[in-house]
């Protein structure tokens, strides 16, 4: 039997999106074992992003990366007729970052995450926060209050590492050009499976590739 050490385990939070799959990169190649997470909750993206999930993980497949854990949280009894489960109204590319708010999704998000992390003896869950986010639900003073109320909760220790938090996404990109970020996806309003190309999170993808001047791989519906 070998004696090698075990390499140490985390959790990630991934959405299908370009920073959660740079982040898992990351993670794989500096040793970590990692349990992705994706918790469905009923928003019109959904079907699209979570078949990138799975698709994405297939490409970057190896003894390390562990099965995908899905939970489901759903939200329609809470956002009622909101856009993210209406598809009416969806920000487009002239709108600010600020108009893809969602009340309270990272405590929505994380809190499944967080409790299967530690029922099963995984102290770190990761998730791709970047410095330009401007929702009051990803500032450090949030993150310290709700890992101090998970604890007490819990009565244990599961950490919320956000390894990305002081980078841009231009960064993250630069980082993870490498990987196989043609099957990620991040669009609010997909059309037959694809990237809409019109909506804020797709300017924000063709943005981020357009700004480090690498050619965007991604396969829109609509040309630009």
């Amino acid at each position: 039997m070998s004696n090698s050490p075990q390499p140490p385990k985390t959790g990630l939070l991934l959405s299908g999106g370009i920073d959660s799959a740079v982040l898992l990169g990351h993670l794989l190649a500096h040793d970590w074992q990692v349990v992705p997470f994706y918790v469905r909750t009923g928003c019109v993206w959904q079907a699209a992003e979570l078949a990138a999930v799975r698709r994405f993980l297939a490409a970057l497949r190896q003894p390390r990366l562990r099965e995908l854990v899905v939970f489901d949280l759903p939200i329609a009894d809470l956002y009622g007729d909101h856009w993210s489960l209406s598809g009416a109204d969806v920000p487009d590319e002239r709108t600010p970052d600020e108009a893809v708010y969602l009340p309270g999704r990272n405590p929505l998000l994380l809190i499944k995450p967080a409790l299967w992390c530690r029922m099963h003896g995984i102290g770190h869950l990761n998730l791709a926060t970047l410095a330009s986010n401007p929702f009051p639900d990803a500032t450090p003073e949030f993150f310290a209050r709700f890992e101090a109320m998970l604890h007490a909760a819990m009565d244990g220790e599961v950490h919320i590492s956000r390894p990305f938090e002081q980078l841009s996404k231009q960064h993250v990109l630069e980082w993870g050009r490498h990987l196989p970020l043609g099957l990620t996806f991040s669009c609010l309003k997909p059309a037959d499976g694809l990237h809409c190309g019109h909506c804020n999170k797709c300017a924000e993808r063709q943005r981020a590739f357009r700004e480090l001047g690498i050619d965007d791989p991604t396969e829109y519906a609509t040309e630009k």
